[in-house]
């Protein structure tokens, strides 16, 4: 997993997923170099990631305070229970309904839990962390922050965007992507992500808005995105026009088998698909 420093106190851990007919969609975890230092989510759980070696190269995981993690979806958990174990001072900062969902297959131990909602704060020695929902989210439990002493913002799920190679999603800066590129793959992100928004009341949901509008956060983290910088208003814009959009559909099972067809090599016999005549 590429590392990342972008800001002295900050290390983006690097990573992607191609998902076939979306595009590359970058999947980041954070490390903040806080008094006491946070981590925030804790990557893909697939056997070739590596993520204590990837905390490792920023500072020593024993190290490790906090552990927010902005919502139990699996690409958000992967190193989580490993990393518990590397940082036995660690805490995990998550929601009573993050915890529950977790629990359906590895309970967290509840006695390094801190529940903590959105508009809640954390303090970790040296700055104040503060909670927030995200105006897009495919998880109930999702709670994105600000941290106070930076003015960052971690999104979680929100802000992201396929992107379409491996290169960009691992770009430093979201600003290597084309303007218009990164607004249709926001969108599309917005209608597969959270597939309501097409329908919300529009008054209402740009009202979830105000809270970014009143932090103005100079750069934006998103699980799913580049680090981005300076454009915060422009992916403001870019997501409010999001309520009302078509939604995704998916491949069927037609497209399922003539991607599989293409997997197959040369001159091999096609077997059938499952529940077709042979």
């Amino acid at each position: 997993m590429p590392v990342h420093k972008v800001r002295p106190d900050i290390s983006v851990l690097k990573d992607s997923l191609e998902v076939p007919g979306i595009g590359h969609l970058p999947v980041n975890s954070f490390v903040l170099l806080a008094a006491q230092p946070v981590v925030i989510d804790t990557g893909l759980g697939l056997p070739d990631r590596n993520f204590l070696e990837a905390v490792g190269s920023v500072l020593d995981p024993a190290d490790v305070r906090w552990i927010w993690l902005t919502h139990p979806d699996r690409d958000h958990t992967g190193g989580i229970f490993d990393l518990l174990d590397a940082a036995p001072e660690a805490r995990v900062v998550t929601t009573f309904l993050s915890a529950g969902l977790m629990s359906c297959e590895r309970p967290l131990p509840l006695d390094r839990l801190y529940l903590l909602n959105p508009g809640q704060t954390l303090d970790v020695g040296d700055r104040t962390l503060t909670g927030f929902r995200p105006p897009l989210f495919d998880n109930p439990a999702t709670v994105g922050l600000f941290d106070d002493r930076s003015g960052v913002c971690f999104s979680s799920d929100c802000f992201g965007g396929p992107m379409s190679s491996a290169e960009l999603a691992h770009a430093d800066d979201v600003a290597a992507v084309d303007v218009e590129e990164l607004r249709a793959a926001q969108l599309l992100w917005a209608t597969v992500d959270s597939p309501w928004v097409r329908n919300v009341d529009i008054e209402k949901f740009l009202g979830t808005f105000q809270t970014l509008l009143d932090r103005e956060p100079e750069l934006v983290l998103s699980t799913h995105l580049p680090p981005a910088h300076g454009i915060t208003d422009s992916m403001i814009d870019t997501l409010g026009s999001a309520a009302g959009e078509s939604a995704f559909v998916g491949p069927d099972q037609a497209a399922l088998e003539q991607m599989l067809a293409g997997f197959e090599p040369v001159g091999e016999e096609r077997r059938p698909a499952p529940g077709t005549p042979g």
